[in-house]
């Protein structure tokens, strides 16, 4: 056996071109970042949800938004291939959301967190919120929530970085979709 491995070039990954991207089915999941103040985080987000199929960002609050050169920095142009809308008042943008049949579920460590992996849409679009890095969700933002998950850990530190989380949350979401 020819243990010899060859990195695929950039050109063999066959990856879709933005419009094609646009333009094909995505997850029922949509993001809402809620004042999340590093825009590296934001750009690296932005990046999770094109390399996953989300098609939606929401940017709230304090979260800044493209164009920004630090989010450009980790997004690597996902910014251009995500659709992404700005809301002042994430309560609101909650309401509209769950007008529209969405599940509200933060990602939070609180008493009433439930395991991630234990998580069961039922087939129903799911709006996750993800909060600051210090802070985490508002308060207002977790009042309105219909489920609060939580990714377990196993270490001495209390939280993942916030893209982190995003990316292991993303993950654990849509396998099973």
């Amino acid at each position: 056996m020819d243990l010899r491995v060859r990195k695929l070039k950039n050109i063999e990954l066959n990856r879709l071109s933005i419009d094609d991207f646009k333009s094909q089915d995505k997850k029922q999941l949509v993001v809402l970042l809620d004042d999340v103040r590093s825009m590296n985080n934001v750009g690296s987000i932005f990046r999770t949800c094109d390399c996953l199929g989300i098609g939606q960002i929401y940017l709230c609050g304090i979260t800044g938004s493209p164009p920004h050169r630090d989010i450009y920095k980790t997004s690597l142009g996902a910014e251009n291939s995500i659709d992404w809308e700005y809301h002042e008042d994430i309560e609101t943008l909650i309401n509209t959301l769950k007008s529209e049949n969405y599940i509200i579920a933060g990602l939070e460590q609180t008493d009433k967190s439930i395991d991630i992996r234990n998580f069961d849409p039922q087939s129903k679009p799911v709006a996750i919120i993800v909060g600051n890095e210090v802070e985490g969700i508002s308060d207002k933002a977790l009042a309105l929530c219909d489920e609060i998950l939580e990714i377990p850990q196993f270490g001495t530190k209390h939280s993942f970085n916030v893209a982190v989380s995003c990316g292991i949350a993303f993950w654990e979401l849509i396998k099973s979709k």
